[in-house]
């Protein structure tokens, strides 16, 4: 007989493929996530922008755009990240790349 190790996680963290990645380039994609609060409540996070970006005027305008409330979140590995309520990920990408802030092909989306 096989003997098989399974590996169970306990618990999800949706930065973790982005902590992971040390790969040339991995630091310059916009990630925007989507992380499920309880029941049919969800948070969209946006995480990789220039630090020389106000941050306060982004979300500002994406609260504004999207009717929707927000704050900035300082992270320890991760710097600053905004959080948005709802599922607003497709939302914030066309925001991000209309207004000119990045390219379409520096986001990445995640998410079910």
């Amino acid at each position: 007989m096989v003997a098989l190790e399974i590996q169970v996680p306990t618990s999800y963290d949706p930065f973790s493929e982005a902590i992971e990645s040390d790969a040339p380039g991995a630091k310059e994609y916009v990630h925007i996530r989507i992380q499920q609060r309880n029941g049919k409540k969800s948070l969209t996070t946006v995480q990789g922008l220039k630090k020389e970006f106000s941050y306060q005027k982004i979300l500002k305008d994406l609260k504004k755009e999207f009717c929707c409330n927000g704050n900035v979140v300082q992270d320890k590995e991760l710097g600053k990240v905004i959080q948005l309520q709802g599922d607003q990920r497709k939302k914030v990408s066309q925001f991000l790349v209309q207004v000119g802030l990045v390219r379409k092909d520096q986001i990445k989306i995640h998410g079910f």
